[in-house]
């Protein structure tokens, strides 16, 4: 039996603008007021996600409490005005392509989140691929407390390198009913949606079963391992742990109730395969401001041994410093990955004399930043998407900013929702 489940899934009806309908994750922009403002214009008096989602750039505003009252009033308008259709029972295959022009693919369905748990060492079939912030958790579950519907932008990834679950369903699509087919707003792409009939439910879920053999997991990974590693975060985890923390309390408000059939027992994700080619692995580097120079390189010297002969094979890290770069090999490598060795030392480090390290995507920006004389930049190599379940699997979660997986406007886009309430 795997977590990911067929539901009941909302989408709006047909005279609905469904261009102005969808929005990026609230989680993305959340230093760019201008890029919401622009949103809210282009989305006017229509009926959005916008409405009925709290971007994160608001959350520590003032205000927000009446934001989310607002929110939760507009999705029960939405529902008694009948706004939704309801698919019962159902798994959507989506679509998107990117403002690349590559397309991703996924399913979307219910995760069961009984068969899921986001802390380090986790041995669930559904875990979180980096630490879970859990103070993160409790300022979301506000926003879900009350809320009649859920919209996700989780996506999770499945390491199916034969492409047996989602890419068959390209082969089928056009015998499918098709659900959508309109472009996203901002840099977005389109998005093209189709509900599975029977078979091809039928055929996603076997499939599913067969990824979670546990002897065929073990080959596969060359472990002996007694559970397996079938669903990895990809996106959307702290969405994933807020949907996990408030049906626990549930639960915990209702002793001896039966709740196995909760709608709150499961969250609405897409399933996307890591081997899709519309998905990159792109490096997120480091610069570690307020230090002492001299001081973190004995750090790193003694922890990791760093040096600049090369060895074959080792990890190995750029550190800039008035913008010029020089490569270091990992003598002692605290981690399967490159970052998780560095990540262990810039912390221990700052805990015990002071710093701050921010996380960059851009290779010149690091080079900018480390002009100052109490800075250092790290530049690290990409991920590679066979890391991430072996890597998960043996060190339980990748170190926080591990690894970024397109840009912003490639993130997830709100479609589709879900009750969560009886």
């Amino acid at each position: 039996m795997t977590a990911f489940k067929p539901t009941n899934i909302l989408l709006p009806k047909e005279t609905t603008d469904m261009s102005k309908w969808a929005v990026v994750a609230c989680d993305q922009y959340t230093s760019e007021p201008d890029y919401w403002a622009k949103t809210e214009e282009i989305v006017g008096d229509a009926p959005s996600t916008l409405k009925i989602t709290l971007p994160e750039i608001y959350l520590e505003q003032e205000g927000v409490e009446n934001r989310i009252s607002k929110i939760q009033s507009t999705m029960n308008s939405y529902l008694s005005n009948d706004f939704f259709k309801e698919y019962e029972n159902a798994i959507f295959y989506i679509e998107r392509k990117q403002d690349d022009g590559k397309v991703r693919a996924g399913i979307v369905g219910a995760i069961d989140l009984e068969m899921y748990d986001y802390r380090k060492g986790s041995k669930s079939q559904v875990r979180a691929t980096e630490a879970t912030v859990v103070e993160r958790i409790p300022p979301r579950i506000k926003v879900r407390q009350g809320a009649p519907v859920e919209l996700p932008h989780i996506m999770i990834l499945i390491d199916d390198d034969k492409k047996t679950v989602i890419e068959p369903i390209e082969k089928v699509k056009d015998s499918l009913t098709k659900l959508y087919d309109f472009s996203l707003m901002q840099k977005g792409g389109e998005i093209k949606g189709w509900l599975l009939g029977e078979n091809e439910k039928n055929s996603v879920l076997s499939a599913l079963e067969q990824l979670s053999d546990l002897d065929s997991f073990n080959k596969k990974y060359d472990l002996n391992e007694d559970s397996v590693l079938l669903y990895a975060m990809g996106d959307g985890n702290h969405s994933l742990a807020t949907a996990k923390e408030f049906y626990e309390q549930l639960k915990a408000k209702n002793p001896g109730v039966d709740l196995s059939n909760h709608p709150a027992r499961y969250a609405l994700v897409e399933i996307v395969n890591l081997h899709s080619p519309a998905l990159e692995f792109e490096a997120i580097h480091r610069i570690v401001t307020e230090i002492d120079r001299d001081k973190l390189m004995a750090a790193l010297t003694e922890k990791l041994g760093i040096t600049e002969a090369e060895i074959e094979n080792a990890q190995s890290f750029e550190i800039v410093a008035d913008g010029v770069s020089k490569k270091y090999y990992v003598k002692n490598e605290l981690s399967k990955l490159t970052v998780g060795s560095l990540q262990l030392v810039l912390d221990e480090y700052i805990k015990e004399n002071g710093g701050k390290i921010d996380y960059i995507h851009g290779i010149e920006v690091i080079e900018n930043l480390s002009a100052n004389k109490n800075s250092l930049g790290f530049v690290l190599p990409d991920m590679q998407k066979s890391e991430l379940f072996p890597t998960v699997i043996c060190d339980g979660a990748l170190p926080r900013k591990t690894f970024s997986m397109g840009h912003a406007w490639d993130k997830r886009y709100y479609v589709e929702a879900r009750k969560i309430t009886l």
